[in-house]
């Protein structure tokens, strides 16, 4: 197919791309020449093709699919977290937080104020600057950190790794994965590296393999793993950190997403000596996935970087939005909420894993939005039986880095809201649905 592509720079092998496949001649599916092969052909240096790949990826054209290379991306529907489209059933597998938990941001509003921000500006509220060094520098400790504010946990990573990495560059993620991850990674051109999770978090050997793959980020939760619940232990943290000490500039993204909402203890990967690091918290959990921000704690040389793609006036999150945040993080009612939410999720939680080991199903105690319950037989047989008894479940399928693996025998359910009659209804549906 490499004789059909023509071009000498980036945006005109882009677009002759794009014209074959608006032609047909490239169709959903369709592989693309390996870079190498491409710049070969055209006469031009590797960078200029893997500029014009990532162009496309970009554009949503094409998705890298690791080993298996590049192809010709479709319209067909992919795993998202939330509610499911178009269904009368009861749907268990959304993630999402209970809502009823969610401070009322319009009880602070009288509170934010300061003068309108202008264009060359800094793009960091010095209100929410101050108060997330005290938040972060609590857990880091003596590591030199800088603070960026970006629109969003998944926003952060994305501009972390593209000012990190070139396209076809490996990238170490958790195995099961977290749904947004998988995309980023995918949309970005890079190659997922699978590490895979027990219950004490990421493995040892798995990232361990995954640098001598090359990879050249490796992206971990060190709480609250989504979609398994699995945190990093004291002793698990500090065997990675070693590992990862013969790799300072690797870059090493912590998305602790579950922050304030978790019981357990944060433990960090990130150690006195490695040199390109993020440690990322969102706030969407416990104010809302609608108050789209997330703090980066990094290293001066990548804030730097980031800073360059957070220019004033084009793509700074809003001061106000920001205000509003911090008003909310530092309101005594929004706190208690915030407390409230932490109890509610661990104990419902806590509860319904009860009732299933009661039943005989295997249900270990994380932490999290969701469980994630292990089966005695194939989980889309389970989510089949379930539909039919008026359950919509998320399998661990949808959480898989390869998509050749072996049918998970998982499920992520999502409980933290039900009744006590429809958990124990849940609990004699899925009983029956595993045998």
């Amino acid at each position: 197919m490499s004789d059909h592509i023509t071009g000498t720079t980036a945006a005109d092998i882009a677009d002759s791309v794009r014209d074959l496949r608006d032609r047909g001649v490239l169709v959903v599916g369709s592989p693309l020449p390996p870079v190498r092969e491409l710049a070969a052909t055209l006469g031009v240096n590797r960078n200029t093709a893997v500029a014009a790949y990532r162009q496309l990826a970009q554009a949503g054209l094409v998705v890298s699919r690791g080993r298996a290379g590049t192809v010709i991306a479709g319209h067909e529907s992919v795993a998202q977290e939330g509610y499911a489209a178009d269904t009368v059933l009861r749907d268990v597998g959304t993630g999402n937080p209970d809502p009823r938990l969610i401070p009322d941001p319009s009880t602070v509003l009288d509170t934010v104020t300061g003068r309108p921000v202008l264009y060359g500006e800094p793009v960091i509220d010095r209100g929410l600057d101050e108060w997330a060094h005290e938040w972060v520098a609590s857990d880091l400790g003596d590591v030199d950190f800088r603070i960026t504010v970006t629109s969003g946990a998944v926003d952060a990573v994305e501009r972390l790794l593209a000012q990190a990495l070139m396209r076809d560059d490996a990238v170490a993620l958790e195995d099961p994965c977290f749904l947004a991850s998988i995309h980023t990674v995918r949309l970005g051109g890079y190659r997922a590296v699978p590490v895979p999770v027990d219950d004490q978090g990421m493995t040892v050997d798995g990232l361990r393999a995954a640098l001598d793959a090359g990879v050249r980020a490796v992206i971990c939760t060190p709480r609250a793993q989504n979609p398994t619940g699995a945190s990093l232990t004291s002793a698990r943290a500090a065997e990675l950190r070693a590992v990862l000490a013969e790799h300072p500039y690797v870059l090493l993204i912590e998305d602790d997403h579950f922050s304030m909402l978790s019981r357990r203890r944060y433990e960090s990967l990130i150690g006195p000596g490695h040199r390109r690091y993020a440690l990322v918290r969102s706030v969407s959990k416990f104010l809302g996935p609608d108050m789209c921000l997330a703090i980066a704690a990094t290293d001066p040389t990548t804030a730097e970087r980031l800073a360059m793609r957070l220019s004033p006036g084009t793509t700074w999150v809003s001061h106000l939005l920001q205000r509003l945040t911090l008003a909310q993080l530092t309101d005594a009612n929004a706190t208690r909420m915030i407390a409230s939410a932490r109890d509610h999720y661990a104990e419902r939680n806590a509860r319904f894993a009860e009732r299933l080991r009661d039943a005989g199903l295997d249900a270990p105690e994380t932490d999290g939005l969701s469980l994630w319950i292990s089966l005695p037989r194939p989980a889309r047989h389970v989510a089949e039986q379930l539909m039919r008894r008026g359950w919509l479940a998320r399998t661990g399928d949808e959480f898989a880095l390869d998509e050749r693996a072996a049918p998970s025998h998982h499920l992520r359910l999502t409980v933290h809201d039900l009744s006590d009659d429809d958990a124990g209804a849940l609990v004699t549906d899925l009983v029956a649905a595993t045998r």
